[in-house]
């Protein structure tokens, strides 16, 4: 492919930018990512699959067409009209970095008890790193099952004492949820997965977590670092009411074949649209990421299936969608 002062000067096609996944391996993974979601890794620990990111700890690689090997960091700054930006024009606020990550987890035993911080926090503390505002897209749970959102402390000082007193019993709220619910996880929400969640995860592009609490587990022997004081810093109290957090089912139905907001907040907005037959979509934004969550069908002749991630790029026009999926979707705002 010729290049020429840093750009790739070829006259771009408009084509899907389909990628390959990165999958990491945790204490707390498990096989649905391979058994269900067609991983091409088979493991037994398989806890994340980041089907769309750029980020330094999981680049995505573009999977075929005329970038195909590219990491998707690489493609953001090399071809900046795919996403709707110009060189010139990329401005702080996103930090000339693709700002988004999604993902896929697979919580065969419960995550950690964490926090994550706000962007002023993470440029101060964590490298000029983007906070994380993330959100949760429920794929699958048990029945009468519960997630961690938010905690029970009324002040800043009886969140610290319930913390250095261990009283997690007292300090912690669960909070039930079921299938097909969505939940918005701002900085400083304390939070954790629990086993037998299956959940699309879209967030700003961070992968700074801190520990509030990980269960006494051993890890290569050894209990897992905490936070402790971080996250006494960052964690915001009172925490919101699950109300103000958590979207039900079912506000969320709508009818076949249409794109429908689920959220729009301050970095993202995350879609949904069950695809029956035949569906068309116009791309309307400056990047949409797409991950197909259930189901198997195609996207303009392209066949895409359950657990498979990819981009519809700036002004593509629309894309023909057939099949029967489930597909979530989410574009910066």
């Amino acid at each position: 492919m010729k290049k020429e002062t840093g750009l790739i000067m070829e006259k771009d096609s408009g084509r899907i930018i389909f990628l390959n996944s990165v999958y990491t391996h945790n204490i707390w993974g498990g096989s649905r990512l391979s058994d269900e979601f067609n991983a091409p890794v088979k493991a037994s620990d398989l806890g994340e699959c980041w089907g769309i990111s750029a980020h330094e700890n999981g680049d995505c690689r573009v999977s075929e067409g005329p970038y195909s090997g590219l990491k998707l960091s690489e493609l953001w700054k090399l071809k900046p009209g795919l996403f709707g930006n110009e060189t010139e024009s990329l401005n702080n606020s996103i930090k000339d970095e693709f700002p988004l990550l999604v993902k896929i987890i697979d919580a065969k035993e419960d995550l950690s008890i964490q926090v994550h911080p706000g962007d002023s926090f993470a440029d101060e503390y964590e490298n000029h790193s983007f906070g994380k505002t993330e959100c949760w897209y429920v794929l699958d749970c048990p029945e009468n099952a519960g997630l961690i959102i938010g905690h029970n402390a009324s002040s800043t000082e009886e969140m610290i004492e319930m913390i250095d007193e261990k009283r997690w019993g007292e300090f912690l709220r669960e909070v039930p949820v079921k299938k097909g619910d969505f939940i918005q996880i701002d900085p400083g929400t304390v939070h954790a997965i629990k086993k037998g969640f299956v959940i699309l995860e879209t967030q700003q592009s961070s992968n700074i977590t801190y520990r509030v609490y990980d269960y006494d587990r051993t890890e290569n022997g050894r209990k897992r670092e905490l936070h402790t004081e971080k996250c006494k810093k960052v964690i915001k109290t009172p925490s919101k009411e699950p109300a103000e957090c958590i979207i039900s089912a079912e506000k969320l139905k709508s009818p076949d074949n249409t794109l429908d907001v689920m959220y729009a907040g301050m970095y993202y907005s995350v879609f949904k649209m069950e695809v029956r037959g035949d569906a068309f979509l116009e791309q309307k934004y400056r990047f949409l990421n797409v991950t197909v969550t259930d189901g198997i069908g195609s996207v303009d002749g392209h066949v895409v299936k359950k657990g498979q991630s990819f981009i519809l790029p700036y002004k593509y026009g629309v894309a023909h969608f057939e099949g029967s999926m489930e597909l979530i979707a989410s574009a910066m705002r």
